[in-house]
């Protein structure tokens, strides 16, 4: 996927990948950050403030994305699915990235009916003409201003969790006050050895790039493993922010990671707790129609440089009945 270069989109791959000279995948940050909140206020280290106003913001998603698919699961849990419109890109790779459309082979895949951008490009150069970056999802948009708020996905969430409650009765805060400090933790961990470690072995230039991150994602891995042996979620009884960061990954993990990022020391479905944890987050109402296992195979298996072929796996078989199968999480208490 390309890149904006001076409000230019450059096809060319290469030119956006992340490998730093030893090999090691590097993510870019996000360029937007402004943020929502409940009064307009500014965010929490001083950012442009913008009012929660229902109707007035529009997400730019993709199912296939697991950072996209963190704000898609907040706008569902969070019961905002009135107030903050969807675009839904086509799933695979496009020459000009994020691609928004109407196609019967996909009819949950939703075009952008606010602006009419066939690429996710046009809102970045709509709001900043000489725009220079990456073009990412999730993306929030500004119907108001027409402009992108923020294209950071973990503000996002954290947004969509307590901004918006004057404007629906789903008010559980994920994000609680009490458990701050051990969610931040444990957010640091995952996202660093987990929800990008799975890109730092994909995308890595070199073995003992490689060898580093899946090593590491494993360790933390075989430690979740320990821990939801003794406890219902990441941070005891409570749903929380830490364990949807995780499960996008974990729900990814069998049928995209252990293939086309040779995450292949084991599955998710040989370790016993995350495989139950995984089926009952899977299995809270609404949450299994925000994902496709079939899209996420087409958009990993799709990206040229790790398999050049562009052939998708036909396995593995029926990951949906996997994931709706019974589980034991019910042995561990949970918060009323």
């Amino acid at each position: 996927m390309g890149m904006l270069l001076d409000g230019t989109w450059l096809d060319n791959d290469a030119t956006a990948r992340e490998v730093a000279k030893d090999g090691k995948f590097q993510r870019s940050e996000s360029q937007f950050r402004n943020w929502v909140t409940a009064d307009g206020a500014a965010g929490p280290t001083g950012e442009a403030g913008f009012a929660a106003e229902p109707g007035r913001y529009h997400l730019y998603l993709a199912h296939t994305c697991p950072w996209a698919h963190r704000a898609l699961i907040f706008r569902t849990i969070k019961g905002l699915d009135s107030a903050i419109t969807v675009s839904l890109a086509q799933p695979g790779r496009h020459e000009q990235g994020w691609t928004y459309g109407d196609n019967p082979d996909f009819p949950d895949c939703l075009p952008d009916h606010v602006n009419g951008f066939e690429h996710l490009h046009q809102a970045y150069t709509a709001s900043q003409g000489d725009y220079t970056g990456k073009v990412t999802v999730p993306t929030l948009w500004d119907k108001q201003t027409n402009q992108v708020v923020n294209n950071e996905s973990s503000e996002i969430i954290r947004m969509f969790n307590t901004a918006f409650d004057a404007f629906t009765n789903a008010t559980e805060d994920y994000y609680p006050a009490g458990l701050r400090d051990e969610i931040d933790t444990i957010n640091d961990v995952v996202y660093r050895t987990v929800n990008n470690g799975v890109y730092r072995a994909g995308f890595a230039a070199s073995q003992e790039a490689y060898e580093e991150a899946v090593v590491a994602m494993f360790e933390t891995l075989d430690d979740l493993e320990e821990r939801l042996g003794k406890q219902r979620y990441l941070v005891g009884d409570r749903l929380t922010e830490a364990d949807w960061r995780l499960w996008v990954t974990l729900i990814r993990f069998d049928a995209c990671y252990v293939g086309a990022f040779k995450c292949n020391i084991r599955r998710i479905a040989d370790y016993p707790n995350l495989t139950n944890y995984t089926r009952e987050l899977y299995q809270i109402p609404g949450i299994a129609e925000t994902f496709s296992f079939d899209y996420a195979k087409m958009n990993y298996y799709g990206i040229e440089r790790v398999n050049p072929n562009g052939i998708i796996p036909v396995g593995p078989e029926d990951q949906e009945g996997f994931y709706s199968a019974p589980h034991d999480r019910g042995r561990f208490p949970a918060a009323a």
